[in-house]
């Protein structure tokens, strides 16, 4: 029996991975901030198999509270930090206070949460799984705070992977493309001014315009992240949805190209 402890437990990615775990017959220590959904879950599984933590991850005792959870389950096989917040709009526009409110929450809730569970994942030499999403490789109007969250997320657990691998514990960064849950529903939008509107508010209505088909079922992502906690060489990154595949590459193939162009020219001397 392995032991996960899942962030966002509650909805979305992290209620389907939950539910999972649980018919697996895997114990969860599941963390939300909302304790009815908490309680909805501990209801839906046989008794004992769900510890249940109601904790916003940016609250400052969250890495006490998570480490001492992590402590009183003997173990944990599997991390997935999947806590996660929502915010468009452009960059001029955003302020000090929305900035700081979307990486407290992206990136330094993500790393307290490390913090509380790495030595047990070393000792169970077990998984991270890191959510991220396929537009932390590229930006796009409105998205740069996001994107920048992201990106963050991304090359700290790189360098995570590589710190972690003498000790045979495996780091995965999740790329979802868009899927049908809850965060579009939840995200904060700053409607853009006039300066903005050509580019952020085209992106925005863009994104508002889109059909249901458009978003893909996350339950993909839920069984991507279960395939990949049982690999025994996982991939560091994992794009889900041909939408991610394909504005990855697209991003990637850009930049190869922008990187050759300059590398070759001959910039002008310092006059």
């Amino acid at each position: 029996m392995s032991t996960w402890l899942i962030t966002g437990a509650t909805s979305g990615f992290g209620r389907l991975v939950a539910d999972r775990v649980l018919a697996g017959g895997d114990e969860v220590i599941a963390v939300g901030r909302r304790r009815d959904r908490l309680d909805d879950l501990v209801a839906s599984a046989p008794a004992g198999q769900v510890t249940a933590i109601a904790l916003d991850v940016t609250d400052t005792s969250a890495e006490r509270v998570i480490g001492d959870a992590v402590k009183a389950a003997g173990r944990l096989d599997v991390v997935v930090n999947n806590a996660g917040y929502g915010l468009f709009g452009s960059v001029e526009q955003t302020d000090a206070g929305q900035a700081q409110a979307i990486f407290d929450t992206n990136v330094l809730a993500n790393l307290a949460i490390l913090r509380a569970t790495l030595p047990a994942i070393r000792a169970s030499r077990g998984r991270v799984i890191q959510l991220s999403s396929f537009v932390g490789s590229f930006s796009w109007p409105g998205s740069g705070l996001y994107s920048a969250s992201k990106a963050a997320v991304e090359l700290f657990s790189e360098g995570l992977a590589q710190e972690l691998a003498p000790t045979g514990a495996k780091v995965t960064v999740i790329q979802p493309g868009m899927f049908a849950t809850e965060f579009v529903g939840t995200s904060q939008v700053m409607a853009p001014n006039d300066v903005y509107q050509p580019t952020v508010g085209a992106f925005l209505a863009g994104v508002s315009q889109l059909p249901a088909d458009a978003m893909g079922d996350p339950s993909a992502v839920a069984d991507a992240i279960l395939a990949v906690a049982k690999m025994d060489e996982p991939p560091l990154r994992l794009a889900i949805g041909q939408d991610a595949v394909d504005g990855i590459r697209a991003a990637l193939t850009s930049r190869l190209a922008e990187l050759d162009q300059w590398a070759a020219k001959d910039l002008p001397a310092k006059a």
